[in-house]
């Protein structure tokens, strides 16, 4: 049974029989919660004080997929997790990588489902735990845990969330080199399936951010074979051994976003 009472959660769904089931067993370890049959604005949500949301986006169609960007945009600290039946890989990666936490098939039993939500809170809870800590200053770079953002001179580089968790993570390692499989574990929260890209993808769209507005620091650094470490240095420093000295480090190929990054038609299978 869970172990966090005092969860506040709203359920986007309308499938009667796993709310029930659902209901009694959150009513049962206290957790706050409210069903809504369809999207909400934003400001509503944020007004909620929500720890957690969980949302079928079946139930919304086929502006699913913007409402899933735009929740996980303007509400940063809350948990967002997709369950939902009859989906796709395209479309389960399509959706992590628009912001969502977690993606729960169903059916889905109601205890996997609660742990999935704790889960999702606890790393929320710990990264608002940062927000004290102040901001991170490293070369140009200016890392702020408490708006999900990097800046430079003042300036926002754009990061999606995605992104700022894969370079928050990088850079508490302390010039300390994370290998692939624990970057995409820690960020992506699963276990890394073979040929996987996504960490070197993500690596490469956030190194062109950095060039963009500091082009004149190096960031990370990719260590062959291995994953990579964040030491920002000038341009022009000369790299150790067995350190790839360019910035893009992608291996030649499909990116493995390509097929979801496409598939702008994808509805899911409504009840």
């Amino acid at each position: 049974m869970s172990n966090q009472a005092g969860i506040r959660l709203a359920v986007i769904d309308t499938d009667s029989a796993f709310l029930t089931v659902l209901g009694k067993r959150l009513e049962g370890a206290g957790w706050e919660h409210r069903v809504m049959g369809g999207s909400v604005p934003v400001e509503e949500l944020v007004a909620m004080k929500l720890n957690a949301l969980v949302v079928d986006l079946s139930v919304l169609g086929p502006q699913g997929w913007e409402f899933l960007e735009r929740v996980c945009g303007a509400i940063p600290g809350l948990g967002v997790l997709v369950c939902t039946s009859q989906s796709t890989v395209a479309q389960r990666v399509r959706g992590l990588r628009l912001g969502a936490d977690d993606w729960i098939a169903k059916p889905s039993h109601p205890e996997e489902v609660m742990a999935r939500i704790e889960a999702v809170v606890r790393r929320r809870k710990r990264a608002a735990a940062r927000e004290d800590v102040g901001p991170l200053v490293s070369g140009e770079l200016e890392i702020r845990h408490d708006q999900y953002q990097a800046f430079v001179s003042g300036q926002s580089i754009g990061l999606t969330r995605r992104e700022f968790e894969l370079l928050q993570l990088l850079a508490e390692a302390h010039g300390q080199v994370i290998e692939r499989e624990e970057i995409y574990q820690k960020v992506w929260g699963y276990a890394m399936a073979h040929g996987d890209r996504s960490v070197d993808v993500f690596v490469r769209k956030l190194r062109q951010k950095l060039q963009r507005h500091s082009a004149n620091w190096r960031y990370i650094h990719t260590h062959f074979g291995i994953g990579y470490r964040f030491d920002p240095e000038p341009v022009g420093a000369v790299p150790a051994a067995g350190i790839e000295m360019g910035e893009g480090d992608a291996a030649p190929g499909p990116e493995p976003e390509a097929e979801a990054e496409h598939e702008t038609e994808i509805e899911l299978s409504s009840k």
